[in-house]
């Protein structure tokens, strides 16, 4: 841009008649101008008067004017705007020489972006930058450009931006720790409360999908199977089905017909929302001036339980999570996982084991073995008709064993109270009750020996601290055992899940994929080809056999 170097004087710089510019007009309105309201100075109306009363007054110095450059509703963190590219566009392209705002928070409110364009692009391209509210024209008054209003301006509006942006986020955090749900779009399966814009209710019709899905998972439909039965049928997909309900959805894959895919089934297979649970704040923006997406540790969620009506059920949700953390791979044109998928494990490697049929008998080897070095570890081959009858075998011995205990279990629930469980927990109380006072005995002994000076002080404060995380540790007990005698007075006792599970298969006389889950964990193989399985429950089983042997012996005393 020409300039007047005069510096012996402080002449003012007057427009030379023969240059004609090329105006671009740019208006900005971001979200937070529109919540002020349409009469706020700083509306799309407004500013466009404004502009267009600066150049009625000075129509001689410009040659044309473009359509004005409007966007309305955009931040001005950034210039990823549709009309500002549209005028840098037309700024190399020669079409634009001469571009004028209302104020300098209208180009930009990040500091290093406005002080970039102003500083560096339009002088580049020979641009003159003209903002009204701070009487800036860079060829009028080059000094303007330099003036210490500008960079104390942009900071100011880049510091509005990180303010505002600070308690935006803290309101939302809010909302999230309350269990309110601030997303824009509900999760397939729910919608927003017409009455409460924060609430979630089931929307029926996407929510029996759901349910399809999660009974297709448990029923042995791999993922892919799962997509390819939702697409023959023309199942809308969630971004699709949004759309047919009016809402203004992106798809952000950008398909023209976007189908089911093994992430979107995955991802409502994963999801706690259906249990009842409100999960916010999985991703979360870079910065106020950055805002790409970034993913946010699980521990950092905002997690709060039964917000809203389930679609699944806990238990259900939590099998399906089981299942998600196996190896249940299904082989080429197969729909449904295999009997074993997810449950084999080599006893020595612990790998999973690898199915092989070999002139249509099926046999499982450990994967290490075969797949990559026969010196890491050993075949560890079974027969699957072998492995099918003696896991058969097993589990029917343990669900014995179980609806056993449970016989036992009811008689002993079915006898007084006095006679069996409260008595065991009287004693337990009655004993620790015991140990809190011998501890107390103790820990006065001490103090008086440390007076006779027979222990030193610093003994006596090691041993007195020693005794006082006893006396703790006694204490909590206590607590919950006190709590335990109160639940059984109040007859708060049905029966454990456990039990209920083993009790349905009391007649099993045939292994399926739904008895696997419910009732085993894993299967190791040995060597030898034997085998162990680690059954769901084991250590609640435990437990309760302990408690009827606790309660046997107080029934002898």
């Amino acid at each position: 841009m020409a300039r007047t170097k005069n510096r012996g004087s402080e002449e003012k710089i007057s427009a030379p008649l023969n240059i004609r510019w090329k105006l671009g007009e740019y208006i900005r309105l971001s979200k937070e101008d529109l919540n002020r309201g349409k009469d706020d100075s700083n509306s799309v109306i407004n500013q466009k008067a404004l502009l267009d009363d600066y150049y009625r007054q000075h129509m001689d110095e410009f040659e044309s004017v473009q359509p004005p450059y409007v966007d309305d509703g955009y931040t001005g963190t950034d210039t990823n705007r549709d009309s500002f590219q549209r005028l840098l566009s037309d700024i190399y392209a020669k079409k634009v020489n001469c571009v004028i705002v209302k104020d300098l928070s209208r180009l930009s409110r990040n500091y290093t972006d406005a002080g970039s364009l102003i500083e560096n692009l339009f002088v580049q391209m020979n641009v003159r930058f003209i903002s009204l509210t701070e009487g800036i024209d860079s060829y009028l008054n080059p000094d303007s450009i330099s003036n210490l209003i500008v960079p104390i301006t942009n900071v100011i509006n880049d510091n509005f931006c990180y303010q505002t942006s600070k308690k935006i986020r803290q309101v939302f955090d809010m909302k999230r720790r309350n269990g309110e749900f601030i997303g824009g779009f509900a999760a397939y399966g729910y919608k927003k409360n017409p009455k409460d814009k924060n609430a979630l209710i089931v929307d029926e019709e996407a929510a029996e999908i759901v349910k399809n899905i999660y009974e297709w998972f448990l029923d042995g439909m791999s993922k892919n199977a799962i997509v390819h039965n939702l697409n023959d049928r023309g199942i809308l997909c969630p971004s699709e089905y949004k759309k047919s309900k009016g809402l203004n959805y992106q798809n952000p894959s950008g398909s023209e017909r976007p189908l089911w895919s093994a992430k979107t089934v995955s991802d409502i297979l994963k999801n706690r929302l259906y249990v009842g649970d409100m999960v916010q704040g999985r991703q979360r923006v870079k910065s106020y001036k950055i805002h790409t997406q970034e993913q946010v540790p699980e521990n950092e969620w905002y997690i709060v339980q039964n917000t809203h009506e389930p679609i699944i059920e806990r238990p259900i949700f939590e099998k399906v999570q089981e299942l998600l953390k196996r190896d249940t791979r299904t082989a080429p044109q197969q729909k449904k996982l295999y009997l074993f998928s997810g449950f084999l494990r080599c006893a020595d490697c612990g790998k999973a084991m690898s199915r092989s049929q070999v002139k249509g008998i099926v046999y499982y080897f450990c994967r290490t073995y075969k797949d990559q070095s026969k010196t890491a570890c050993t075949k560890h081959s079974i027969k699957h008709n072998q492995l099918e009858a003696a896991i058969l075998y097993a589990i029917q011995q343990q669900i014995y064993l179980v609806v056993h205990y449970a016989n036992i279990l009811e008689y002993i629930r079915a006898a007084p109270l006095q006679k069996n469980q409260s008595i065991r927990i009287d004693a337990l109380i009655e004993a620790k009750e015991k140990e809190r006072s011998k501890i107390m005995r103790y820990k006065q002994s001490i103090y008086q020996d440390w007076k006779d000076g027979e222990i030193t002080h610093s003994d006596y404060r090691h041993m007195s601290e020693d005794y006082e995380r006893q006396m703790a540790e006694i204490n909590a007990i206590l607590n919950r055992l006190t709590e335990e005698r109160k639940k059984l007075q109040n007859n708060a006792d049905p029966e454990d899940a456990y039990l209920t599970a083993y009790r349905k298969f009391k007649t099993l006389n045939k292994l399926t994929r739904e008895v696997l889950m419910e009732l085993v964990d894993h299967i190791k193989v040995h060597e030898n080809g034997n085998i162990s399985v680690k059954f769901q429950f084991a250590d609640e089983l435990r437990e309760g056999m302990e408690h009827i042997e606790i309660d046997a012996q107080s029934e002898a005393i």
